[in-house]
């Protein structure tokens, strides 16, 4: 399979997943709408959050994970299935915004925001601060509702759902402690990078590769010793996954990445990257360092912690770090275990993944 063939299959399974969200969005919107109109704004803010962007990542790879079972079609039920994913993220990035005070997201006003907004123009009572950051903690727990109810409702037989379950359970127990620690490594100030790359494995990584291909592939019936193969490949490219992230969260274009020039530094975020500049910089670096996690810093001073950074070798090394994760991860694909149909995507999917602007 060429890779123009796989690029097909991949935008042909990104409409059909985006066609199983709509129209799931559309009978709970309903729903909600049912219960008052106050809840309006809520509907219409799930559906324009979930439907106006995301690359369907973690979808798509469930739905991969499934082919790579015997390399079958994939079926109308396991892609709804798999759309449960998409409404998995939407909860972390809504409650991730949340506590990192985002402003934006993907480009639009994050949700915490929003509501903030609402408030404030519709001249609510109270504080429309608080009143931004409760909604967005409520709209964050309906998109975690919601991708139970739509793995239920989505047409898989008893057998398929007992055997996904407890891999569904992991994986949201997984990226639940990595978002807790990803908070207390910032409360620690880490400047360990070992430590640094746990949090990304399982704040990310571990639910935005290896988990849905493992999702996937017990829906469609996949042996142990397959769940091992893709590890071998999902793990070091989950974790290449997050530090990429790590770079365009410090260099990323505003334009690409929907959120503002420097954002982690201003969250002060304990990446893997960060922890490699202190490493590497001098005791002048590390005093600039210090500035990392004031949510004021300006252009100038964002332009000086980035050269920073990069003047202390954390880029190149972390640059290294996704180009050996991603040698490792195609020396996976060599498994005769994964099917011949899914390595192709498999591939495509590690070059999306790391190879990309936002």
């Amino acid at each position: 399979m060429s890779q123009s063939q796989a690029s097909l299959i991949l935008a042909r399974l990104r409409e059909q997943i985006d066609s199983a969200l709509t129209s799931f969005l559309d009978d709970s919107s309903r729903y909600i709408n049912s219960i008052g109109p106050e809840l309006t704004s809520v509907a219409q803010e799930m559906s324009s959050f979930l439907l106006n962007g995301g690359k369907r990542f973690r979808p798509l790879l469930g739905c991969i994970g499934s082919i790579s079972v015997d390399g079958a079609e994939v079926s109308d039920a396991t892609i709804t299935a798999s759309a449960s994913l998409e409404l998995l993220h939407a909860c972390a990035l809504i409650h991730d915004d949340v506590m990192d005070g985002s402003d934006t997201r993907r480009g639009r006003a994050s949700v915490h925001r929003h509501f903030e907004s609402l408030h404030r123009s519709n001249s609510l009572s109270g504080d429309s601060a608080g009143y931004g950051v409760a909604t967005a903690i409520l709209l964050g727990d309906l998109a975690l509702i919601w991708s139970d109810q739509i793995l239920h409702r989505s047409g898989l037989s008893s057998e398929q759902l007992l055997r996904v379950l407890p891999v569904f359970d992991e994986l949201r127990v997984e990226l639940m402690a990595g978002q807790f620690l990803d908070v207390h490594e910032q409360s620690l100030a880490t400047t360990d990078a070992k430590r640094s790359l746990r949090v990304a494995s399982y704040k990310s990584g571990k639910y935005s590769i290896e988990r849905p291909l493992h999702f996937g592939a017990k829906i469609s019936g996949g042996s142990d010793e397959l769940l091992e193969a893709l590890s071998r490949y999902g793990i070091p490219i989950g974790e290449a996954f997050q530090l990429r992230d790590d770079i365009l969260g410090v260099f990323g274009d505003p334009q690409e990445t929907g959120k503002p020039a420097g954002d982690d530094l201003r969250v002060g975020k304990r990446t893997v990257l960060i922890a490699l500049a202190h490493e590497g910089t001098n005791q002048s670096g590390r005093e600039e360092l210090k500035n990392l996690g004031n949510p004021k810093l300006d252009a100038n001073q964002v332009t000086r912690l980035r050269e920073v950074i990069t003047s202390s070798g954390a880029v190149a090394k972390v640059e290294e770090m996704i180009s050996a994760r991603a040698e490792s991860a195609h020396q996976a694909l060599a498994s005769g275990l994964i099917a011949l149909e899914a390595k192709p995507l498999l591939e495509l999917m590690a070059h999306l993944a790391l190879v990309r602007s936002s």
